[in-house]
């Protein structure tokens, strides 16, 4: 999710995502280097054939907690997706309920969160509280998921570790479950450190929806982020029974974000999780 404002909320149906100021500089140069090699064709055709948006891709190294990297491609602002689990995805099974199940994290379940807390990639403390605002959303739901806290640097352990990217951009990055668990890494853009605790909350929020296997609202459109995208068919994406087909400007799930955002759900939002957890 970048400047971005964020369900009539579809599931994603695959398989889916310390340093100094001269190792930030590295770092931010590193990334800028591997998103500037051409995206093939293949990769191209491939998100295009299950419905995402592909005018918005790069190949992208993705800073970690112990500032190494791993490449991905980045799709539609904030999703992080490997080669692997790009092809991994199947267009002519997307509707298969198993399929759908496999990209759902497994219930019930309790997710071990850690907020981290070392170097350069350390949660301020607004990010800090804003996490803890955004698992609290999750947790006052009831869900078949709920979701444990605390703070350290020791991540390896955990199902979700959330840290922050010094790359002084506003917004985050997460992927999607695979084999039952949800994504590991979620990251929150050192910019966000110019936004209210509230639409902190908002970015971190979202990110996790990613991570427990949500999309985004309007993946149809991207309407949110001032624009009308691509036109794309159902196929990457199953729309979940009482939410709305169209868009709903009240999802916490949309593509961009605001700098007004209060960071909770909207009333379909919680339509959905109730539906799939």
């Amino acid at each position: 999710m970048k400047t971005i404002r964020l369900f009539n909320v579809l599931l994603i149906l695959g398989l889916l995502v310390s340093c100094n100021k001269d190792e930030v500089a590295d770092s931010n140069q590193e990334m800028a280097e591997s998103s500037n090699k051409e995206v093939s064709k293949a990769i191209r055709d491939q998100v295009t054939d299950l419905h995402f948006n592909s005018k918005h891709i790069e190949l992208n190294k993705m800073l970690l907690p112990d500032g190494s990297f791993t490449e991905n491609y980045l799709i539609e602002g904030d999703i992080a997706m490997t080669e692997e689990q790009l092809f991994s995805m199947s267009p002519a099974s997307i509707e298969n309920k198993q399929y759908r199940t496999y990209n759902l994290v497994s219930t019930p379940r309790t997710i071990n969160v850690i907020g981290y807390t070392g170097g350069s990639q350390a949660l301020t403390s607004k990010q800090r509280t804003a996490l803890q605002y955004a698992l609290g959303n999750y947790n006052s739901l009831n869900l078949g998921i709920t979701f444990t806290l605390t703070f350290g640097t020791n991540y390896g352990p955990y199902d979700i570790v959330v840290y922050q990217n010094p790359n002084g951009e506003a917004g985050g990055v997460a992927g999607f479950p695979s084999g039952g668990n949800p994504y590991k890494y979620v990251q929150i853009y050192s910019g966000m450190e110019n936004y209210s605790v509230d639409t902190n909350e908002h970015v971190i929020t979202h990110e996790i929806g990613h991570s427990v296997g949500l999309r985004h609202t309007d993946w149809f459109s991207r309407q949110s982020c001032g624009q009308s995208g691509e036109s794309a068919g159902s196929d990457g994406a199953v729309h979940i029974p009482g939410t709305p087909t169209g868009y709903d400007s009240n999802s916490i799930m949309l593509a961009c974000f605001s700098a007004n955002e209060d960071g909770e759900f909207g009333y379909y939002d919680t339509v959905a999780l109730n539906y799939l957890y």
